[in-house]
């Protein structure tokens, strides 16, 4: 790990070359989440927009389970005893781990396997890519808790993910998306058998870490800005962001390489 990103305590934090992966590791809780996972995870994601070598992610979990959620001992019994106050600062922390997923530089996959709920649900829906299993099971399950479904983003972003009309039914119901709806659905790119899952999303994660860092990054940001422009507005912003990637040396290393017809070796300037 590099002198700027922090030493987790609450998941399993590696590094394979350009790629970092990150694994919920809770196996007797189906790597449920607790009040110092969300800050480990906010504090990980902002220090990654901060100059990392690091140029793409993988975030799973442990043991066949992707993420249950907040833990129901650790943090739903005590989040009753919180005032405003307190509950406000816990939402905003929860939320403050999505704009940092959104805002760093390297695409996110998410690995999904077997469980994946309530926050985990959110996590995965906050990534830029999303490999399931067809033993996934992914379900928005706040409103089976008394809350609503507007957590961490979810009535944001899972419209954008699946359409409207789905996100409202898995919002006011709870209930679980299929990983086969998942895929039919766009939330899902891939299934992939199990046994296979972490090989076929580390492999993706490679090839992503070795294209054109600097153009990668401009695609997920242009990815977000672009939901709240216009037409017209979204297409001069593209046409700025296109220049500037137009000025790196991997723009020129690609044309040199296809001139030589080999293969360009991107470095991410």
């Amino acid at each position: 790990m590099s002198t700027t990103e922090p030493a987790p305590r609450h998941f399993r934090w590696q590094q394979e070359e350009r790629v970092g992966v990150i694994t919920l590791d809770r196996p007797d809780k189906r790597n449920a989440l607790t009040f110092g996972t969300y800050a480990e995870l906010r504090d990980l994601f902002r220090s990654l927009a901060g100059g990392s070598a690091l140029r793409a992610i993988v975030l799973t979990g442990a043991a066949g389970h992707f993420c249950s959620g907040g833990d129901v001992h650790e943090i739903i019994g005590p989040l009753t005893e919180r005032d405003n106050r307190g509950l406000i600062e816990f939402t905003r922390m929860t939320g403050d781990v999505v704009k940092a997923m959104r805002a760093c530089p390297q695409p996110v996959i998410a690995a999904v396997d077997g469980v994946c709920a309530g926050a985990g649900a959110a996590l995965a829906m906050a990534s830029d890519l999303r490999l399931g299993t067809p033993r996934a099971r992914t379900a928005f399950l706040f409103s089976r808790v008394g809350l609503a479904g507007c957590d961490m983003g979810a009535c944001a972003l899972l419209p954008r993910l699946i359409g409207h009309g789905r996100a409202a039914e898995l919002l006011f119901s709870g209930r679980e998306m299929s990983a086969a709806e998942g895929l039919a659905w766009g939330f899902f790119s891939r299934l992939i058998e199990p046994e296979a899952l972490a090989r076929e999303a580390l492999a993706l994660a490679q090839q992503i870490a070795h294209g054109p860092t600097i153009a990668h990054a401009t695609t997920k940001r242009m990815l977000g800005v672009e939901w709240a422009l216009s037409l017209d507005a979204a297409i001069d912003a593209e046409a700025e962001a296109q220049a500037r990637c137009m000025q790196t040396e991997d723009f020129r290393r690609a044309y040199r390489a296809f001139a030589a017809r080999s293969t360009p070796r991107f470095e991410g300037d």
